[in-house]
């Protein structure tokens, strides 16, 4: 599995090439996303264009970068999710967790129209 990131408009692009497996992986990427949390960079792209296959440890990467990125305050989203990967997401009902687009471009004007409406808190007077 190879990482490589740019970023447009203040969001970070990662993109993914080789399989989504889990093993030495998950704790390479565990520490990727951990690290862009800790610069601040929060509003997160996985581009998943160049995975071909993933495994329940693979799926179980991406969850845990998603929890991570909600538990900073930020957000995390895929795009270019491959068929197989969908089929994935959708049978094990993990689909209705992600944010999920076509294009990395769909995904980076979503966490711009985020950027710029502010969040409200509920509950508070």
């Amino acid at each position: 599995m190879k990482l490589k990131t740019r970023e447009v408009y203040g969001a970070v692009i990662v993109n993914i090439e080789g399989q989504l497996v889990g093993g030495p992986n998950s704790e390479i990427f565990r520490r990727f996303v951990g690290g862009l949390l800790h610069e601040g960079k929060k509003r997160i792209i996985v581009n998943l264009r160049n995975v071909p296959w993933a495994n329940s440890q693979g799926v179980g990467m991406l969850i845990g970068a998603l929890t991570s990125a909600k538990n900073a305050g930020g957000e995390l989203v895929l795009s270019n999710v491959t068929d197989k990967i969908h089929s994935i997401l959708s049978v094990t009902r993990l689909l209705m967790l992600f944010t999920t687009f076509d294009t990395v471009d769909e995904a980076v004007e979503y966490l711009r129209d985020l950027e710029r409406t502010p969040r409200t808190v509920q509950g508070l007077s």
